[in-house]
């Protein structure tokens, strides 16, 4: 399915769709291994959906998440640190002193969940029990019940930003994992030559990057208007379908209702790159979407990517490949020197060499195509990761040294 030509969004939404992509841009090249992530969590919040970051202590998930967060301009934003005994009046309005001290019994919402646009709320699945009622009715309905029994109080939430270092194991919090629609990992970085650079940060830091805004009043109008303006053809319906059987075929099972809010995301990602019509380059972000345990979504990316794009296939096995060569790599860790290298010359880097050959000739043809080389970039740069690996640990190339074109 393919569309010769687009329309283009209207001329104030193409104004949001570019200021969101030059923030996107700038986010990605200030975090490091970071650029999908970061394009899926702007069109998550497009989208109006809630967004996960899903990874280990120290791979900058609250500091992406700010970053993202504190590009819109008059948006109030609330972020906390969940436990198990977090108090809800903490989250969303502690008691008015002042008013109770005359009979009165009400709350204090300003500054607090009831009263944000952009929520961060890190370590999610710590909520306490106290809380996981009202938390999942702000985070699903945008409402929170007062505690002296009053209506339901209307939340401004546009999307919350979450983020946990393990995936939820009880049932209670598996129902607030439900309802976060995107979920991303994030890990340590791979390449040897970026850490280096992380490094040398540290010593020199970077000049400040440019720090592209969007306002509040065009993001809501884009959530609200534009986004579910965006027309989703018949083909990609289609091609959903599709994606359900072939998941379900591996005993993959996702809600109807998850379905539903993908398409949203669906129209994010075609608004974001500023388009009206939904293409099947959007399809990928649905590799956020369609797992709960990690072990799934190898298997859903794999399905998801292979009917996107007829590249994939190829690609993914090729990524298989690479991945067998890391995983040797680390077997072999404590073998001597001269052990590795002769490991690394006459098998790694010949297979890396060939593998990345191949994927260049690939993202040649997919250009001259017009197809989508997003996976193919994907697996590229991690070949380039594993190669570096490969130079810095087995052949004691200094890190700093790696080329960036292996």
């Amino acid at each position: 399915m393919q569309h010769d030509k687009q329309p283009a969004p209207a001329p104030a939404a193409g104004a949001t769709a570019q200021r969101l992509q030059a923030i996107t841009e700038e986010i990605s090249g200030q975090f490091l291994e970071r650029a999908a992530v970061v394009r899926t969590l702007v069109a998550a919040v497009l989208s109006g959906q809630h967004s996960l970051l899903l990874g280990p202590p120290g791979t900058a998930k609250s500091a992406l998440a700010r970053e993202l967060t504190g590009r819109i301009d008059g948006a109030r934003y609330w972020e906390i640190l969940l436990g198990k005994f977090t108090d809800p009046k903490r989250m969303f309005g502690p008691v008015d002193v002042a008013a109770l001290t005359q009979g009165r019994y009400t709350q204090v919402f300003d500054g607090r969940a009831t009263q944000c646009e952009i929520a961060f709320i890190d370590e999610i699945f710590k909520c306490s029990a106290g809380a996981l009622n009202e938390t999942l009715a702000f985070l699903n309905e945008r409402l929170y019940h007062p505690e002296n029994g009053g209506p339901p109080l209307a939340c401004p939430l546009i999307a919350a930003v979450t983020a946990s270092n393990e995936l939820p194991t009880g049932e209670e919090t598996a129902a607030i994992y439900d309802r976060l629609l995107v979920r991303l990992e994030v890990g340590y970085l791979a390449d040897p030559s970026n850490f280096a650079a992380l490094v040398h940060s540290a010593v020199t830091p970077l000049a400040p990057p440019r720090r592209t805004t969007v306002d509040l009043a065009a993001l809501r109008q884009a959530v609200q208007t534009a986004v579910p303006a965006v027309t989703v053809p018949n083909g990609i319906v289609d091609a959903i379908c599709q994606l359900r059987a072939a998941l379900r075929r591996a005993e993959l099972i996702a809600s109807d209702r998850r379905w539903k809010q993908a398409v949203r995301l669906l129209q994010a990602s075609a608004f974001l790159d500023g388009r009206a019509e939904v293409a099947e380059a959007d399809l990928a972000v649905l590799t956020a979407v369609l797992w709960d345990s990690t072990a799934e979504r190898p298997t859903v990316e794999r399905e998801v990517l292979q009917l996107v794009n007829p590249d994939a296939k190829e690609a993914l096995d090729l990524q298989d490949a690479i991945d067998e060569l890391e995983a040797q790599l680390d077997a072999k860790a404590g073998q001597s020197r001269d052990a590795l290298s002769e490991w690394a010359i006459k098998e790694a880097n010949r297979k890396l060499a060939k593998a990345g050959k191949r994927l260049e000739e690939m993202r040649i043809e997919a250009e001259k195509a017009g197809r989508s080389t997003a996976t193919l970039e994907r697996v590229i740069a991690r070949r380039r990761a594993v190669h570096a690996r490969v130079m810095v640990e087995a052949l004691g190339v200094d890190a700093s040294m790696v080329n960036a074109s292996l």
